[in-house]
């Protein structure tokens, strides 16, 4: 957004439509790929992309294990836009890792998400009208 859109709230909102818009994708990948021998699926990891796009360092505590008792840390590969990827699990024979229903739900979690944001935006979009207008 550029000149008098360019509003920390917009901004943050603007980060948040580009994320779920990113999550979108990876989850359409793993419903793609649900038949795809050990394909293993991906999520977005919305506080570190929306942290990278707000500038801020990472924030992700790494756990310590000071027991060999302890339960290690989970193996996910986190790319820099915040994608993890799970290659701990496999739910099937063909080492797929890929929950239909887990995935709709996602899918219609993120919709939502995505909706709520949109309507965010027309709000504030209404209110600087409003002040234009008088």
């Amino acid at each position: 957004m550029a000149g008098w859109l360019d509003r920390p709230v917009l901004n943050v909102l603007q980060t948040g439509l580009d994320a779920s818009s990113l999550r979108q994708q990876v989850l359409s990948n793993n419903v793609a790929n649900i038949d795809t021998p050990n394909f293993k699926r991906s999520d977005v990891n919305f506080q570190m992309a929306l942290g990278a796009a707000l500038g801020e360092e990472s924030s992700v505590l790494q756990m310590k294990q000071t027991s060999p008792k302890h339960l290690s840390s989970i193996s996910a590969e986190i790319d820099a836009l915040g994608i993890v990827t799970d290659r701990t699990t496999s739910l099937r024979n063909d080492g797929n890792n890929v929950d239909i229903d887990r995935e709709m739900a996602n899918v219609a979690e993120n919709g939502l998400y995505y909706n709520s944001l949109t309507r965010a935006i027309s709000s504030q979009l209404g209110l600087m009208r409003m002040v234009i207008k008088g």
